[in-house]
């Protein structure tokens, strides 16, 4: 039996080759104090030392990477986080075979009707 093999043509896939790849190396001398500045600093700009110190060399300055959510976003999340605490304690004491009692039903109610209202304004945020 005779072998087909198949070449592949075009794209292999993945991540595309480097332009100009950064295969130099550049050591700076510093102490452990000032190392560990270095890398707090470059951890609080969100990127790798090599990044922070190649960007303040060749920049003077360092580009923040500032991920802010709005403010709708992080109360919603709040907000969820709160709801699902108060499910969870319900679930919990149902689970140990316990009866709701009115207060947890009312609670229980509030619960359901503060999602649908949270599904109806995200409905109309995405609008």
């Amino acid at each position: 039996m005779q072998k087909i093999s198949k070449k592949r043509t075009g794209n292999k896939g993945g991540r595309p080759k480097s332009e100009l790849k950064r295969n130099t190396h550049l050591t700076v001398m510093c102490n452990i104090i000032e190392k560990k500045i270095i890398q707090s600093n470059a951890k609080s700009a969100r990127t790798n030392v090599s990044v922070y110190l190649r960007e303040l060399g060749l920049n003077g300055r360092v580009r923040m990477m500032v991920k802010s959510l709005p403010k709708e976003v992080l109360q919603f999340t709040g907000m969820l986080n709160h709801m699902a605490a108060n499910l969870n304690q319900i679930a919990k004491k149902r689970n140990k075979g316990e009866d709701l009692n009115a207060l947890d039903r009312a609670l229980l109610n509030q619960e359901v009707r503060a999602i649908q209202e949270i599904v109806k304004d995200v409905k109309t945020y995405l609008e």
